[in-house]
């Protein structure tokens, strides 16, 4: 099996990658070895959200310089500012391509409300997701949060309680109520079988339409907006506008613990596209054992194919950290498990002192969180000191930054995948 690419991972930053090449005639498969942790995300992509030194950032533009000097390991860094910002605004092109319905700069970032009723600075987040400026307030004073009977992973008075204590949000009026939805009532005698996924299936394909809009406006009342859990459409946006406009209410959804269905559908959508432009998807499949030919990768073996090798001109890097075994953790060492790539190493961090990858302080960001690949400008992969010719990386399995800490772990998927398939195809061009 032989294609021009072959991408190792299906997460936001596998399919970016996937797709532009599918849309520029460059023939991609990629290896799918189950959910990606897009499947659990919030559905709202960061950019940059704080500096290492806990500084909040406002705008990417204006905090570059900072970052740079703080961390200069960080993917950003290494590809420097310009080729950032072109990659965030080929994105944000991409994304409206898409129908993503996301809303958002990279001028300046914004608040999403978070589940808890937290506010969360991000640089795209869903329309459908209650988002204030950074110095603005909620646009509607009498807000209503709506739960559903039974379901435990949306909690409407904690909500509540947490959302008075923003300034954006200390004008409202906020009280809460639930939904019965009485064709709920077969998952709620399970409560493992009562999570998001399952109760959207139900709403969308065996419930009253006409029943549901009834209920939400008697639960709604006199106000004006109403906060309701993710749990409003499965495949995309569709079913939940047409609750908004069938109630005549201005309705929100909240993501809620995982899995997460803004995400999925993000997921759903990406991988369409990349289907849909005649990509190959490995379903199922694990990359299991490559071989190199001098400085190159030549081939892959997988689970699926331990005899019959899969090869490709070129070869990404997409399979994400630890979460999703993209990088491995024995007790000696931290290692990426398919092309035993080089791992960046730092003052805090070494790949082999365990007792660096943690801090003594629970809370405190882990040293192991930053862990992943060496990669230079172009984003090829270091191994052994050299940079392997036709090996790229993006996404979470590069190393020398912590996404959740700085809050870019989106930005750099869609930036790194951005680099690598314009990086291909000019090489596509050129022979």
């Amino acid at each position: 099996m032989n294609f021009d690419v072959v991408i190792i991972g299906a997460g936001i930053a596998g399919l970016t990658c996937g797709l532009t090449l599918q849309e520029k005639g460059v023939r991609c498969a990629i290896i799918n070895n189950g959910q990606a942790a897009l499947d659990f995300s919030s559905g709202s992509m960061d950019l940059l959200s704080r500096l290492p030194n806990g500084s909040t950032v406002d705008s990417f533009a204006q905090s570059y310089a900072a970052l740079a000097q703080q961390s200069p390991n960080h993917p950003y860094v290494i590809l420097g500012k310009d080729v950032v910002l072109d990659k965030i605004q080929q994105f944000e092109t991409l994304a409206k391509s898409l129908n993503l319905s996301l809303v958002g700069s990279s001028d300046k970032n914004h608040k999403r409300v978070t589940a808890l009723g937290g506010l969360r600075g991000t640089w795209l987040s869903p329309n459908s997701v209650p988002t204030v400026s950074l110095e603005g307030k909620f646009p509607h004073d009498n807000i209503v949060l709506l739960g559903i009977e039974g379901y435990h992973d949306f909690q409407p008075q904690l909500l509540a309680d947490n959302l008075k204590q923003n300034p954006q949000f200390a004008h409202c009026e906020i009280t809460t109520n639930f939904l019965h939805i009485p064709e709920l009532d077969h998952l709620r005698q399970n409560s493992r079988e009562f999570r998001s996924v399952n109760i959207a299936q139900v709403l969308e394909y065996k419930l009253s339409f006409n029943n549901l809009v009834d209920e939400i406006k008697q639960a709604v009342g006199n106000a004006k907006a109403a906060f309701l859990p993710a749990c409003f459409g499965l495949d995309d946006q569709s079913f939940f506008e047409s609750l908004k406009q069938a109630t005549g209410i201005e309705l929100y959804e909240l993501p809620t613990l995982p899995p997460s269905l803004l995400g999925i559908r993000q997921h759903r959508q990406l991988r369409h596209r990349f289907e849909k432009l005649g990509g190959v998807m490995f379903n199922g499949d694990r990359a299991l054992r490559s071989e190199f030919e001098g400085n190159k990768v030549a081939r892959i073996f997988t689970q699926l194919h331990l005899e019959n090798a899969v090869t490709a001109k070129y070869f990404v890097l997409a399979s994400g950290g630890f979460f999703s075994n993209g990088l491995v953790s024995e007790f000696e060492e931290i290692y990426e498990p398919l092309f035993r790539s080089d791992i960046v190493k730092t003052e805090r961090f070494n790949t082999t002192d365990r007792f660096s990858w943690i801090s003594k302080r629970f809370a405190d960001p882990q040293p192991y969180q930053s862990a992943g690949v060496v990669i230079n400008a172009e984003c090829q992969v270091q191994k052994d000191g050299n940079n392997v010719e036709n090996l790229f990386a993006i996404g979470a399995v590069i190393g020398g930054y912590n996404g959740i800490e700085l809050g870019c772990g989106s930005g750099v998927a869609v930036t790194t995948a951005l680099k690598v398939a314009d990086n291909i195809i000019a090489k596509e061009s050129s022979n």
